[in-house]
């Protein structure tokens, strides 16, 4: 395939798109929730295009099946997979150590996994299930992990997988938890998907010195497993809040902006944004259907959670 012009990427792009006429071979990543949807082709197209990739998922079987089938459709001999469970935090743990302990160095973290719009529950450690799995989950894996990533023998990526629900909420520090508040779905959800993009900008922060850098995305509106937990009055009041925001991607176009923060070399030295349709969004108050709100990049509600999350997960950051 013969590279394309970078400039013209925008929300119809193809992961394979992307890494046309890149070389990742020897670059070590890891993806979260990969077992299908847009892990897994995340998944897929890096390891074509010579990463070794590692890939996770709450269950053997399905992680075994995924490699397997990654392996038939890439023919790449450097792929893996491991049980992670992101709703304990001693799952994180045991995860974390069996990765170290059997790689030197990671070039590239993708926290892709997580829950959307689901009834209100708790995880393994009390915490509120949306933002325990898709922040909490994911800040004690990447602390953990932060070694491997400073070690990375040319700088390192940390990409979050965020949402554009992040509009629908800031992150409330007076009851992040659900402890007092009535639990809305929507704005959980939207909660979590903010700390994402606020976990980014610190973490960009505090490790942009050693050569590691954090980009947020949002990848699109994509049909896959993620929505298992909705119905079609969701889809209808989605429709009534905003028209134009249910215009849907193919999964190759949704996964491409992960691949794009993840491996762009225009991105190198590039962090503490967040980037939509494969380029880095502008910040907007006011628009259902593209931007960045500012709340998401402020820096002083960045270290706020930074010191909330250290403190609910009992791990300070390296």
């Amino acid at each position: 395939m013969s590279r394309p012009d970078r400039r013209s990427f925008g929300a119809e792009t193809t992961t394979d798109e992307v890494l046309a006429g890149l070389d990742l071979g020897g670059r070590r990543v890891l993806i979260t929730g990969a077992t299908g949807g847009l892990g897994f082709e995340t998944a897929r197209a890096m390891a074509l295009a010579g990463a070794q990739v590692t890939i996770t998922g709450r269950s053997a079987m399905k992680v075994d099946e995924a490699v397997a089938r990654l392996r038939a459709d890439t023919g790449a001999a450097g792929l893996g997979g491991g049980v992670l469970e992101l709703d304990t935090l001693e799952g994180v743990r045991a995860f974390a150590r069996r990765f170290v302990d059997g790689h030197g160095h990671l070039d590239v973290l993708i926290n892709n996994a997580g829950v959307m719009a689901c009834p209100q529950g708790r995880t393994v450690d009390g915490f509120e299930t949306q933002f325990g799995t898709n922040h909490l989950g994911h800040f004690l894996l990447t602390a953990l992990l932060a070694p491997a990533l400073v070690a990375a023998p040319a700088g390192a990526r940390v990409v979050a997988l965020s949402s554009r629900a992040h509009h629908r909420s800031p992150v409330v520090f007076d009851d992040w938890n659900y402890d007092h508040r009535a639990y809305d779905k929507w704005v959980a959800y939207g909660q979590s998907k903010t700390a994402n993009v606020l976990f980014a900008v610190e973490l960009d922060r505090r490790l942009a010195h050693a050569g590691v850098h954090a980009l947020a995305v949002h990848p699109g509106v994509i049909i896959t497993d993620l929505g298992r937990h909705l119905g079609p009055e969701d889809f209808a009041a989605v429709q009534q809040r905003s028209p134009d925001e249910l215009v849907f991607k193919t999964v190759p176009a949704g996964a491409a902006t992960s691949v794009y923060a993840a491996t762009a070399p225009e991105l190198d030295g590039v962090g503490a944004c967040y980037l939509e349709d494969c380029h880095i969004a502008e910040v907007d108050d006011v628009s259902t259907v593209q931007g960045v709100r500012t709340y998401a990049l402020d820096t002083e509600a960045a270290q706020r959670l930074w010191a909330l999350s250290e403190a609910a997960v009992g791990t300070a950051f390296p």
